[in-house]
């Protein structure tokens, strides 16, 4: 008999293992008990036929209750009906601890139930299948990226300013100073990247806007390469082949959760580099000429988007938008200053940008131009500037946002269920 997990069954046909777990649900026949036990890698069924088992080992499983933790022996059997093929027959089973009266019973519960117990809702096989996935994406990711000579870096999650604007930051007080949770570890990353030529950060980012949609959270995870000498192509690139990777990734080793949350594979199968490109010019033509009520300089909302990305199968990239709608820090086209060389990567099926990315302004006092256009305080971006100082070189980044890229993968209607412990405009427990 060996120690595994669910996960491992596959390798033990045939063979006694023992199962450290729960009980998720159970039914019985009469004469059969039918346990379903999840122990975090995944479900299995394990069956308790009366005349194989003593009659106290058949009495403990009829009166089993939900959630309560126990420990399996059984043998491995090969089983074409169950999910992940195989089942065990019981031969042994011990009670960790009896679990009281379970609040999310399997059935129906209304959303605000489920949130309010979140910590117990990740337990059911949907959610559990779902931050399964979550953990594939990010690790797939951070898989490609070290593969590829990249270097983790990490950046501060309390910054002296913001990035991006000051209209969504979240301001605490620093020892009698302000300061704010980072929006973005991106110009730590371009500083890195200076010192080690690919580098990517990865951490929570906070955005206190005052939105309630399915796409929004206050607080999400974000992935950020940033390159030394890389180019608004070389970008582009870089971003399909890591999206390429990642879905492969899920594809391959997360079939049974993609299975259990009834995604439609055949959708993703077809993603694959290279992906979709339209100018920003051409989208607001094509949003025009579909009575969008859009113009020139405006940036896109989620319907605009929306209505983009079902135009095609794969991934599409939005590129060249006008640099007022975009950040101070994008390196502006030099046939045409303006508009700049970024883009945006929305995922087909109406799940909206999942990357936002852009060559960097390289030239000191181009960036500097751009600093007092926006109002920017240079004080507090000196460092930001000594960059362009001190062996400045083109250099191109983006940032992947893990949530929405969960909620596409996983065909989900609304982020909440992207991460563990959401955090909403109404929500911050638990």
């Amino acid at each position: 008999m060996v120690e595994c997990s669910i996960s491992d069954v596959k390798l033990h046909e045939g063979h006694e293992v023992l199962i450290k777990g729960w009980l998720y649900n159970k039914r019985s026949s009469g004469k059969i008990q039918f346990l379903q036990i999840r122990d975090g890698s995944g479900f299995i069924q394990v069956v308790a036929e009366k005349s194989a088992v003593s009659s106290e080992l058949f009495e403990l499983c009829d009166h089993l209750t939900q959630e309560s933790s126990i420990i399996v022996v059984g043998k491995v059997k090969s089983d074409k009906r169950a999910p992940s093929g195989y089942e065990l027959d019981l031969i042994d089973l011990s009670l960790v601890q009896e679990a009281g009266d379970y609040p999310i019973a399997l059935k129906e519960h209304g959303i605000e139930f489920l949130m309010d117990n979140r910590h117990l809702w990740m337990r059911t096989e949907r959610q559990s299948a779902i931050l399964r996935i979550r953990h594939e994406i990010i690790k797939s990711a951070v898989e490609y990226l070290n593969n590829k000579g990249f270097i983790r870096a990490d950046s501060p999650i309390i910054t002296p300013t913001a990035c991006e604007g000051t209209t969504d930051l979240f301001e605490i007080d620093y020892f009698g100073d302000s300061a704010y949770l980072s929006q973005t570890g991106q110009l730590y990353a371009e500083a890195c990247a200076m010192a080690l030529g690919k580098v990517y950060t990865f951490g929570p980012a906070f955005r206190a806007e005052k939105s309630k949609t399915r796409r929004h959270l206050i607080e999400f995870w974000m992935l950020e390469p940033e390159v030394a000498y890389m180019d608004h192509e070389g970008n582009l690139q870089l971003q399909e082949e890591l999206i390429s990777y990642i879905v492969e990734s899920v594809l391959k080793n997360r079939e049974l959760e993609l299975k259990s949350i009834n995604r439609d594979i055949a959708k993703l199968e077809v993603i694959k580099a290279p992906f979709e490109r339209i100018s920003y010019d051409d989208a607001v033509e094509t949003l025009q000429k579909n009575n969008f009520d859009i113009k020139w300089g405006d940036d896109f909302g989620s319907p605009d988007e929306t209505f983009l990305a079902n135009l095609y199968e794969k991934p599409l990239f939005v590129t060249e938008y006008p640099k007022k709608c975009k950040a101070f820090y994008m390196q502006p086209d030099p046939k045409r200053p303006e508009v700049v060389l970024c883009d945006d990567l929305l995922a087909p099926e109406g799940y909206g940008e999942i990357i936002g990315g852009s060559q960097r302004i390289h030239e000191y006092d181009l960036l500097v131009k751009r600093m007092e256009e926006e109002n920017l305080p240079s004080e507090i971006y000196n460092w930001y500037l000594d960059l362009r100082k001190y062996g400045t070189v083109p250099h191109s980044g983006f940032g992947l946002g893990i949530e929405r890229t969960v909620a596409w993968i996983c065909g989900l209607d609304h982020i909440r269920e992207t991460i563990p412990f959401p955090r909403m405009l109404y929500r911050v427990t638990p």
